[in-house]
C-alpha cells in the first residue's frame, strides 16, 4: 500500500548481518555479554508503533505487561526492570514499523530481542497491509534472527507489519511467554517513489525547474545513509509504443541520477545505477487516466553499497 507525503510515497527497508561502518546511521546493539548485531541505518530500523497485544493465559504478572516496551531501540537492563514486555502463554504481539519497513535481502532480515531468564519460541508472521499474514519464520532459545528466503517469500514486496506468538513451550514464570525487548529490521534500504508528471512534461525526460527543488528536498531523505548505492528506476504508462516507452524511461533516470550526482557532488560515497522497465511493471491497471498518471514514476531506493553486500557474501 502506497505511503504518500506530498508528491513522495517514502518506504525505508534494511539489510545486514555483517558489521559494516556506515558513519552516522549503522549501528551495533548488544544481543548478550559476548555478542553484538548490527543494523545498518541504526535507531530507524525498530518498530515504532503498537497495533494489537493480546495477553496469553496463564498471563504474566503485571508489570511485564507493558506492551509499548517492545517499541524502538532496544534497552534491556535485567529481568527484574520491566523494560520489556511478556506476551502470556500463546499470548501475541502486532506492530508496524512506520518510518522504515523490510524486504527479503542478502543475509538475515529481521531480529528479535528476546530476553529474560529464558529465551521462549515464537511464531513470526508479517504482513505488507496489516491483513494479509505470511509466515515467516520462528525464533527458538538463543536464536533470534529471521532470513525470509528460507520461506521463499519474494524479493520485491516490503513489509511494514510483524505478528509474533508465543508457541506455549514455558508458561509458568512470572514473565510467561516470549519476552520482547525490541523488534530491528537488518535488512535495509529506503525507496521513494516520485509522480512523473511532476518532475517531467508529457513525452519529455527534461527535468522542469520546479522538479528541481522537489529533488533537493528528496535529498534529504538520502543523507540519512552516508555511504549507499541509489537505484533509479523508470516507469511509464501503456500509452504510445513500447519501445519508445522504454528510451523514455531510461532518459528519465538518466536525468534524475544526473540531477542527484549534482546536488550530493562528484565526491560523495553514493554509487548510482538505473533501471528502466517502459511500460512493463504498472502498480495498477493501465484503466483510467487516474491509474495511468500513478504508473508514470520514477522510483529511487537507497540501498547499503556494494562493499557491504560484498562483506555478507564472505560470510
Amino acid at each position: 500500500m502506497p505511503r504518500t507525503v506530498l508528491f513522495l510515497s517514502i518506504m525505508l527497508f534494511v539489510s545486514g548481518g555483517f558489521i559494516f561502518a556506515q558513519k552516522g546511521t549503522g549501528k551495533l546493539y548488544r544481543i548478550d555479554r559476548y555478542e553484538s548485531i548490527y543494523l545498518p541505518l541504526g535507531k530507524i530500523s525498530f518498530a515504532d508503533k503498537l497495533i494489537e497485544y493480546k495477553v496469553g493465559t496463564p498471563p504474566p504478572i503485571q508489570k511485564y505487561r507493558d506492551s509499548i516496551q517492545c517499541l524502538h531501540e532496544p534497552n534491556y537492563k535485567n529481568y527484574q526492570t520491566p523494560n520489556f514486555v511478556s506476551l502470556g502463554c500463546g499470548g501475541s504481539l502486532t506492530v508496524e514499523f512506520t518510518d522504515n519497513g523490510f524486504m527479503n535481502l542478502p543475509g538475515d532480515d529481521l531480529y528479535l530481542f528476546e530476553v529474560g531468564p529464558s529465551k521462549e519460541p515464537a511464531k513470526v508472521e508479517i504482513s505488507e497491509n496489516g491483513m494479509d499474514w505470511i509466515y515467516a519464520g520462528k525464533i527458538a532459545g538463543g536464536k533470534s534472527s529471521i532470513d525470509l528466503i528460507k520461506e521463499g517469500i519474494d524479493t520485491e514486496t516490503v513489509f511494514y507489519f510483524l505478528r509474533i506468538t508465543d508457541l506455549k513451550d514455558l508458561c509458568k514464570s512470572k514473565s510467561a511467554g516470549a519476552d520482547l525487548d525490541a523488534i530491528g529490521a537488518i535488512n535495509s534500504v529506503i525507496k521513494l517513489t516520485i509522480n512523473a508528471d511532476v518532475l517531467f512534461d508529457v513525452a519529455n525526460y527534461d527535468l522542469k525547474e520546479t522538479a528541481k527543488q522537489g529533488l533537493d528536498s528528496l535529498a534529504e531523505s538520502i543523507r540519512k545513509v552516508d555511504k549507499a548505492t541509489i537505484l533509479v528506476e523508470g516507469h511509464t504508462d501503456s500509452d504510445g509504443d513500447e519501445n519508445s516507452n522504454m528510451l523514455l524511461s531510461e532518459n528519465r533516470c538518466i536525468s534524475v541520477k544526473n540531477r542527484l550526482i549534482e546536488i550530493f557532488g562528484e565526491d560523495s560515497l553514493y554509487e548510482f545505477e538505473i533501471k528502466p522497465y517502459g511500460e512493463s511493471k504498472p502498480c495498477v491497471p493501465n484503466d483510467s487516466e487516474e491509474n495511468k498518471q500513478q504508473n508514470r514514476r520514477v522510483e529511487i531506493t537507497v540501498l547499503p553499497s556494494r562493499d557491504y553486500y560484498e562483506s555478507i557474501s564472505r560470510e
